[in-house]
């Protein structure tokens, strides 16, 4: 972790985004720790329950005229807990947005049986159908590539636990490619097992390392993995 994110002094509870963590903030960064079923941005059907309409809440601090707001970075899937960046003004978000292929990220996931592999970089060409659901094809013209480093930690008879190293950034990229190995993420509804009684998708950003846009500083943030992976896979 990050010495000013050590030093950061989090807001108190009562004005805590519900749904959210404050690690850390500055006049430039907003950086969250979201809990799992929260959107990161709105849709037609749901505009307020996301951390983006939460966050443009909290900055404004009840002033409805306030110039203050948030600016998308990137998503986390509702469903997937951990680490969100959110700039504060246009220029962060710029540069953010142009570095970020650059940023390292690090993500764990309880994932369904065992890899036969237990270290390596799985490799495959995304693209999306017309109800918005990703999948794998061959042809590169056809789909965009997704690269996805992971490392074994751990196993039981029906779960595996993993470091993932988010080497692309496609949407759904981990569920997809994993699911693809025959060892979908625990709880995905969309491209796992239905109906196996996990009360949540198993998957958490765990830390990204950025640099700043501002101070050019690279800064490392960290959220803990939620204890119900490793309850789920019968441990500590």
């Amino acid at each position: 972790m990050h010495e000013r994110q050590k030093n950061f002094k989090a807001p108190p509870k009562k004005f805590q985004p519900r749904g959210l963590v404050i690690l850390y903030e500055d006049r430039d960064i907003l950086v969250v720790d979201k809990v799992s079923g929260l959107l990161t941005i709105g849709t037609e059907r749901d505009k307020e329950n996301t951390a983006y309409y939460r966050l443009n809440d909290y900055v404004r601090k009840g002033v409805q005229k306030s110039k203050n707001r948030v600016f998308i970075v990137h998503r986390l899937d509702r469903d997937t807990s951990g680490i969100l960046v959110f700039a504060k003004n246009e220029k962060a978000k710029r540069y953010l947005q142009d570095e970020w292929p650059a940023f390292k990220k690090r993500y764990y996931a309880v994932v369904q049986g065992r890899l036969a592999e237990k270290e390596g970089v799985i490799t495959s060409y995304l693209a999306e159908n017309s109800i918005h659901k990703m999948y794998s094809v061959t042809d590169p013209k056809k789909g965009k590539l997704a690269k996805t480093g992971y490392r074994v930690l751990r196993e039981s008879k029906k779960y595996s636990f993993l470091e993932i190293d988010l080497i692309t950034g496609r949407k759904n990229q981990i569920r997809v490619q994993f699911a693809d190995k025959g060892c979908p993420v625990a709880g995905d509804k969309v491209y796992g097992v239905k109906g196996k009684g996990v009360k949540r998708l198993t998957l958490h950003a765990e830390s990204i390392t950025i640099v700043h846009p501002h101070t050019k500083e690279e800064m490392t943030f960290e959220a803990k993995v939620p204890g119900y992976f490793n309850a789920l896979l019968g441990g500590p």
